[in-house]
């Protein structure tokens, strides 16, 4: 004899307005900094003639290459370079966040991930709407296409942990190429490349048919947060007991996880969004917990991710700033000559640079005549 399930419905409400209002302030955040950015690449423009505008620190947080081998440096050493410190601060947020709260950092704060969820739900309408279809990937070709993001992680950490020497990271830290490479980014950008522009063309349109393509496959900075999702203490965990398999929890899911088939959430594409939470029809039934030692485990109500991911990502960024590390030590003179000089400034990585780097830090007089050479 079947017996019917008393079934409580779920009334908590949604945190996705407040996610997005999260995700919309660091994006506007994000773009104060460029603009502040710009101010500041068109005094060096003017060779100093117009107002100087001070470079804004958290334009750091889109160098990733420089701020893993300042976090490297810093580990080893328990030094925090000069050149771009606040990036290193920001890097420690993320991985902090992410310890605490999964890969949440994507579908909280990152700007890129923002967009690519935009993109993605307005393709996934669009599709709907004049196709009936939502494309999928199928499983077969959608774990070799993840596979490439871990690649690419791989690729950075052996060559930075392996191929290079604690003097050639900070050889590379000082050289000339590293100092400027804030600017060179912007430079990037502003006079994108017809290669570049068709690349990030095709991201954009692949982003449309199948959700957050980047960040699902070619990300390196999302492959290292999935690696951290497995040694975070909170997971979500469905309650089979009360569960009406309605997969109204799957479905929601932007990272395509059966959350509906299994116990707790064990997977490196699972970002802490609470979509699934949200969709939930039933009281007490799917939620984020904290895992605890001894089976034991405690309910985390939705609020608190959204405070805690902003309070961790403020806390540690805010330490950089107290402790006079948050703007680096490069002069506005420094920077002129720098920005004078920059197309001969060369790319300072692959086998063969990192094998020179690591000779020249071997030499006598090593990094510290990298870092002077060019301000002489």
């Amino acid at each position: 004899m079947n017996v019917k399930k008393k079934i409580i419905r779920n009334k908590t409400k949604s945190i996705q307005k407040y996610r997005f209002y999260v995700q919309s302030a660091f994006a506007l955040l994000c773009i104060w900094i460029g603009i502040e950015f710009y101010f500041f690449v068109r005094y060096l423009e003017s060779n100093g003639t117009v107002s100087f505008y001070n470079r804004p620190p958290g334009v750091e947080g889109f160098l990733p290459i420089s701020s893993m081998m300042s976090s490297f440096m810093f580990l080893l050493t328990g030094e925090i370079h000069y050149a771009h410190p606040a990036g290193m601060f920001i890097f420690f947020a993320i991985l902090l966040v992410s310890l605490v709260f999964g890969k949440s950092f994507c579908s909280w704060l990152c700007p890129i991930g923002f967009i690519s969820e935009m993109v993605g739900d307005a393709g996934g309408k669009f599709l709907k709407k004049f196709f009936k279809v939502r494309l999928k990937i199928p499983g077969w070709l959608d774990y070799p296409l993840r596979s490439l993001k871990y690649l690419l992680l791989g690729f950075f950490i052996f060559s930075i942990f392996f191929l290079m020497s604690t003097m050639a990271v900070r050889a590379f830290l000082d050289s000339p190429y590293n100092l400027s490479a804030d600017v060179k980014m912007f430079y990037f950008f502003a006079n994108i490349s017809r290669t570049s522009l068709i690349v990030l063309s095709a991201l954009f349109i692949l982003s449309i048919f199948v959700k957050s393509f980047w960040c699902r496959f070619l990300c390196p900075y999302g492959a290292l947060l999935g690696i951290l999702n497995f040694i975070s203490p909170n997971k979500i965990k469905r309650n089979a007991a009360s569960c009406i398999d309605c997969g109204l929890c799957a479905k929601a899911c932007p990272s395509s996880i059966k959350v509906d088939k299994v116990i707790t959430v064990w997977s490196d594409e699972c970002t802490t969004c609470m979509n699934c939470v949200d969709a939930c029809p039933v009281e007490d039934t799917l939620d984020l917990f904290a895992l605890l030692p001894a089976k034991k485990s405690f309910k985390i109500k939705k609020k608190w991710v959204a405070i805690g991911v902003v309070s961790i990502f403020m806390a540690v960024t805010g330490i950089g700033m107290l402790t006079g590390h948050w703007q680096n030590k490069i002069s506005k003179e420094e920077y002129l000559y720098l920005h004078k000089n920059m197309e001969s400034f060369g790319h300072p990585t692959g086998p063969e640079a990192m094998k020179k780097l690591n000779e020249d830090a071997a030499k006598e007089k090593g990094a510290g005549n990298l870092n002077g050479e060019w301000s002489k």
